[in-house]
Parts: C-alpha cells; sequence; structure tokens
C-alpha cells in the first residue's frame, strides 16, 4: 500500500511528499492551463507513470526468468485531448539494450510485460497507449 501526503501551495502548485521514503516532488499546472509549468503536471506524473511501470516490470520479469537487460531508457509523449480535457494518447518509446544470446522468446515475453503491467491495465481504455521498441544488442 502507499500513502502519499499533499500540500496545496497556491498558484496551481503542490507538494506531495511519499510517506515511506519521505521523497517530496512538486506538481504544477502546465501553462496551457493557467499555470506556470515549473514542475510536471499531474497528467505528465500519468503519462510518466505508464514508462516507469513498464520499465519496472520489464526489469522484474528478467530478473524471475534470469535475463540481462543491459540498458534501458525510454521517452514518454503525453498528448492531452479537450471536451473534456484528459490524456487522450500515450506514446512509450523504449530502447532496451540486451544480450546477442537473448531469444526471441524472451523479447516477447518483455514485450507482453511491457504491454500488460499494473498502469497500464489501470488507465482508461480510452487513452490510447502506443509503445515501441527499439532493440540493440551488445
Amino acid at each position: 500500500m502507499g500513502a502519499f501526503h499533499t500540500t496545496y501551495l497556491g498558484s496551481l502548485r503542490c507538494e506531495n511528499l511519499h510517506e515511506q521514503s519521505g521523497t517530496r516532488i512538486l506538481t504544477d499546472a502546465p501553462t496551457d492551463n493557467h499555470g506556470m509549468g515549473s514542475a510536471y503536471s499531474p497528467t505528465d506524473l500519468c503519462a510518466l507513470s505508464l514508462t516507469t511501470c513498464i520499465l519496472t516490470s520489464m526489469g522484474l520479469y528478467a530478473q524471475s526468468k534470469n535475463l540481462s537487460l543491459l540498458a534501458a531508457e525510454a521517452r514518454t509523449v503525453k498528448h492531452m485531448a479537450s471536451d473534456p480535457r484528459r490524456i487522450g494518447r500515450i506514446e512509450v518509446h523504449l530502447s532496451i539494450t540486451v544480450p546477442q544470446s537473448m531469444s526471441d522468446r524472451d523479447r516477447e515475453g518483455l514485450i507482453r510485460v511491457a504491454h500488460t503491467c499494473p498502469v497500464a491495465r489501470s488507465l482508461h481504455p480510452d487513452i490510447a497507449q502506443e509503445v515501441h521498441f527499439a532493440w540493440s544488442e551488445r
């Protein structure tokens, strides 16, 4: 169970405390919605949660199968929709480096896990999730 404490700071900003670790992050409304855009917006965090959940789930899968993920990076692009204002689409562009010895079956397992991570399953079905993989070998 996760527990968090949020304090509204005014001017469309919030400070968010992760109670277990003491980590704090700020959120701010984006400039296209009357904010300063000086921190992640709540919808930015939602989109980023998909990416971090994918990478974490792939890491857990790799660990459980004794597979090596030599490197993994991602770029997340959030597309907003209107009427009502909401996230319409999230693009996740993954760059994954694996050993040359990794089988196609192991890669397929990693892809399956990416598409079925807890955040992917929690997002509303109206939010398009586009996950792209760029594989390299070392």
